[in-house]
């Protein structure tokens, strides 16, 4: 039998899932990479984007994650997540709608604090992250 990797999603309030799968694929911070068996431990910051568990050379159950960390270890792999959804549960219409509202919360602020300012933009980025998810796994 082929070395498998477990896999935990979490987020702050609950695990997400914890599967036994081939290979996982993450957003890091400086670009996408994949996670298999037996991979050198390392800690990563994760950006806005999909976390894709792969099964049978495929990817079986994609997640959007708002950002996070991921850990690997000998134990296997273990995602610390923030905003995190199954991808085939978020709708093209209300991603559009979020980044529609995201965009106006940033236009309509009047003199933001630089904190306050980087808090709207980065909801702006998230929200066309989750946009730009959802529009490849749908075309």
């Amino acid at each position: 039998m082929a070395e498998r990797l477990n896999v935990e999603v979490v987020d702050p309030e609950r695990v997400i899932t914890s599967a036994t799968v081939e290979m996982v694929v993450l957003p890091g911070a400086e670009g996408d990479f994949g996670v298999l068996p037996l991979h050198a431990p390392l800690v990563s910051l994760l950006r806005p984007g999909v976390v894709s568990l792969f099964e049978n050379g495929r990817p079986s159950r994609r997640f959007f994650v708002a950002g996070g960390f991921v850990e690997v270890n000998e134990q296997g792999c273990t995602v610390l997540a923030e905003g995190v959804e199954p991808l085939e549960e978020i709708s093209r219409a209300a991603a559009e709608q979020a980044l529609k509202d995201a965009e106006e919360d940033l236009a309509d602020a009047k003199a933001p604090s630089e904190e306050e300012r980087a808090r709207l933009e980065r909801a702006v980025a998230i929200a066309r992250a989750r946009l730009e998810a959802v529009s490849q796994a749908t075309s």
